[in-house]
């Protein structure tokens, strides 16, 4: 090997190194998913939530929150109770979209999915976020990082896919596809857009699925150049909260996803969930 190309490796290996330590900072956030606590729905009856202050229910597409006199709630900073009681009302937050509250160290992810209404607590004393050991991963492997090229559909399609949690499905928008080469492979993904400006996610599953990656879904985030071009780099794969916590409702790929290749780089089956691929 060349001086020249294990140097490349090693830059290759260290940049990868630095994004996985920084991904891992990221996951074990605070108030990040491994901080909730429950995974509360939303209905016309009025009831109090566990680790949640206030009664919640929600009717025509808005939540309303009725607190008692001796009860916190903030938003942005604001305290929303008035000292004696107070009634919210919350307006219709967007699909996949939601808003952060507060009360004392809880931060109450309030949002919707699947068209309903959800609430989720986080607090930083959450056993999975205290107990968490960091996710094991494929050392990095340049093999796994691939040129492709993005090519859109005429129009964006609606792709609906199920859910982790049972009863509920996405419907995403669809620009186009991911085609690349791989293992001697002429292959596809479907890409949705992602969370941002220009950048697109795959979920997808691979033949590692089950085995020694988590079997539901794994998500990669790519940026395609002007001209389509754009680098799959699998190395950088990622585990979604739903490899975590069953308090999650994450996506599940698109059927074309599921890869007839097995795809040995990226994040593994988390600790959590070694027992029960």
């Amino acid at each position: 090997m060349s001086t020249h190309t294990e140097t490349a490796l090693e830059s290759f290996d260290a940049d990868w190194q630095e994004w996985h330590t920084a991904h891992e900072r990221q996951r074990a956030h605070p108030h990040g998913f491994l901080a909730v606590t429950h995974l509360h729905w939303l209905d016309s009856s009025a009831r109090r939530l566990d680790d949640v202050p206030g009664t919640w229910s929600a009717v025509d597409d808005a939540v309303r929150i009725v607190l008692e006199a001796s009860e916190s709630l903030q938003r942005d900073g604001r305290e929303l109770n008035t000292g004696s009681g107070a009634t919210i009302e919350l307006g219709s937050i967007e699909e996949r979209g939601g808003i952060n509250l507060a009360s004392s160290d809880t931060v109450i992810e309030v949002a919707k999915r699947g068209g309903e209404y959800i609430v989720r607590p986080r607090n930083p004393e959450n056993a999975l976020l205290r107990e968490y050991q960091g996710t094991p991963a494929y050392s990095p492997d340049a093999a796994y990082a691939v040129r492709g090229t993005f090519v859109p559909f005429e129009a964006p399609r609606p792709t609906t896919v199920g859910a982790a949690v049972e009863g509920i499905q996405h419907v995403y928008e669809a620009p186009g596809e991911i085609r690349f080469k791989l293992a001697g492979r002429e292959l596809a993904l479907t890409a949705f857009n992602g969370h941002a400006p220009g950048s697109l996610s795959v979920l997808f599953t691979d033949q590692t699925s089950g085995k020694t990656t988590y079997a539901a879904n794994r998500s990669l985030s790519v940026v395609p150049a002007a001209d389509g071009s754009v680098e799959l780099d699998f190395n950088r794969a990622v585990n979604l909260p739903c490899a975590y916590t069953d308090l999650a409702t994450c996506p599940l790929p698109p059927a074309e996803n599921r890869l007839p290749v097995a795809i040995e780089a990226g994040e593994k089956i988390p600790y959590e969930r070694q027992d029960r691929k």
